[in-house]
């Protein structure tokens, strides 16, 4: 590396092995801050493997999260996603499959706050288009599959709460499910294979096939979200 000399040198010294040399004023070593202290692997681990059969793959995927069981025999006890694998015989996904179930692993192993990651796989979106589950969920991609299948596991063990309607939400949704019952009953309605009407739009809230005009307003039979409030 070249030096320019700004001002008029006045002396000099020899550098030898025995001698200390200063550090140059113009270089830095780089800080690298954790985050957290990265967990050690322990000899044995308890998780749960999902499956799951999407129309955008030949044959079903199974998923295994491993928990690591964090201040075993404490009232703080409790279980936390130590690491992931995606298994199939359908190998056209299994480079992308391999790299992002070892990212998701090593977030896992870093501590901390790894709820986030629901969110993010949630988020992406296939350009060919997504496809609905059974019960008229709409699924934007396979990565978004393996989000709903995290989210799952998180709920399982106690890191993130299911979402709970209200008492008041309840009885509306139980009573417009039973006033669209009736009408089936009646032969004016009829229910789809998704448990909902034929010709229910998407609805924005819970990504579920189950919005319908009743009454003049738009409801969902699902989450109960009404444009009328």
């Amino acid at each position: 590396m070249t030096l320019k000399i700004e001002k008029k040198i006045i002396g000099y010294s020899v550098v030898t092995d025995s001698t200390e040399a200063a550090p140059a004023p113009a270089q830095h070593s780089a800080e690298i801050h954790q985050l957290g202290e990265p967990l050690s692997r322990p000899d044995k681990l308890v998780g749960n493997t999902y499956k799951i059969k999407t129309p955008v793959t030949d044959h079903a995927l199974y998923i295994t999260i491993n928990d690591v069981v964090m201040n075993e025999g404490t009232p703080q006890e409790h279980r936390r996603p130590f690491e992931i694998f995606i298994n199939s015989k359908n190998m056209e996904h299994f480079q992308w499959i391999v790299a992002l179930t070892r990212v998701m692993s090593a977030v896992f192993r870093k501590g901390g706050d790894i709820t986030f990651l629901v969110e993010e796989l949630q988020s992406v979106f296939d350009p060919k288009g997504g496809y609905f589950k059974k019960g008229g969920k709409y699924i934007p991609s396979l990565v978004a599959e393996i989000g709903e299948v995290l989210r799952e596991h998180l709920h399982e063990i106690g890191m993130l709460k299911r979402a709970e309607h209200g008492e008041d939400q309840k009885a509306f949704l139980e009573a417009k499910r039973q006033e669209y019952a009736e009408r089936q009953a009646k032969g004016t309605d009829k229910t789809g294979d998704t448990g909902f009407p034929p010709g229910a739009t998407l609805c924005a809230k819970c990504s579920t096939q189950a919005v319908i005009k009743m009454d003049g307003c738009l409801t969902c039979l699902n989450c109960g979200d009404s444009k009328c409030g």
